[in-house]
């Protein structure tokens, strides 16, 4: 994966992190999260929906491999992918939501395009 943010969490933590918003963003389209990890999860997701595009089986299992959630990687090739067949990349947009209430970090909503 080269170079990435930390997150502030352990690296287990953060992939594990990166794994489940993922599968949440494919499964519901949309999350709310902090912008730092949002410009982290669009790297991942990205990558995940070309696993997608390509369609076949080896790329369906690297898919399963990274994705746990079944579900997710069937929603991931039957609905999602399709949609971006005609489409180099550029599948998830960042939208800037202002200040969390608790801490002051900066939020945002990443979502994937239409």
């Amino acid at each position: 994966m080269g170079s990435h943010r930390k997150l502030g969490v352990k690296s287990d933590h953060r992939v594990a992190m990166l794994r489940n918003m993922t599968a949440d963003l494919i499964t519901h389209g949309r999350i709310r999260t902090t912008v730092t990890r949002a410009k982290e999860l669009r790297r991942v997701a990205e990558r995940t929906i070309t696993l997608g595009k390509r369609g076949d089986l080896h790329a369906r299992r690297q898919a399963l491999a990274y994705l746990y959630d079944k579900d997710a990687v069937y929603k991931l090739f039957e609905e999602v992918a399709p949609k971006y067949k005609d489409r180099n990349g550029g599948y998830t947009r960042i939208l800037r939501i202002g200040p969390r209430r608790g801490d002051g970090a900066e939020m945002a909503i990443i979502e994937l395009v239409e």
